[in-house]
């Protein structure tokens, strides 16, 4: 496998799943999207050195363990919650999406299946007094390494290991694979 093909694919995936700041009116949606794109900012550059250096069997170890351990980070550090979540979870624990993240994804993977691009999918509004934010993840070319169809299998052994309950694959280039979901600190809520 052209494993720098590979990262600058995933690098160029995440870079497209975080949308400029241009246009923002609430605050809170700019910072919403500020720390989705210092999560990405964070987790692409663990990935694309994995792959680089060990493949993509060693990059699910930075997934499994690097990002959730990264999120929790970034939510300590800044009082928002941050996390991932499909519909489809790796992650059975973590990325169970509650009744508003899940119509979400459900709106994100219609415009995405009307041919919205992915990087423009995300949504943000109170819920419950909280602010709330989602970002959509479409699946790039190398996503499919361990998220498509035809897994080879050291990665899917990899995958078994760490996500024993995995739901998150079969998928094809620009579904909407899960998305990144932050709730705003309960002070946060606004005016």
């Amino acid at each position: 496998m052209n494993y720098p093909k590979l990262t600058a694919a995933l690098a160029a995936s995440l870079l497209a799943a975080t949308p400029g700041l241009a246009g923002d009116v609430d605050p809170r949606q700019a910072e919403a999207r500020s720390l989705v794109k210092r999560f990405v900012g964070t987790v692409k550059p663990l990935l694309t050195s994995t792959i680089q250096e060990q493949g993509p069997v060693a990059a699910i170890e930075v997934c499994a363990e690097r990002a959730p351990a990264l999120a929790d980070q970034l939510s300590e550090e800044t009082g928002w919650s941050v996390g991932r979540v499909s519909l489809k979870p790796r992650n059975t624990e973590r990325a169970q999406p509650d009744a508003w993240e899940r119509e979400q994804l459900e709106r994100f993977a219609a415009r995405a299946a009307d041919g919205e691009p992915g990087p423009m999918l995300n949504h943000g509004e109170v819920v419950d007094g909280r602010y709330r934010y989602m970002q959509a993840q479409p699946v790039g070319g190398v996503c499919l390494v361990c998220h498509g169809e035809s897994i080879e299998p050291a990665v899917a052994e990899a995958i078994r290991h760490y996500y024993p309950d995995d739901r998150a694959t079969g998928y094809q280039l620009g579904e909407i694979r899960g998305a990144i979901t932050l709730t705003a600190p309960p002070e946060s809520t606004g005016p």
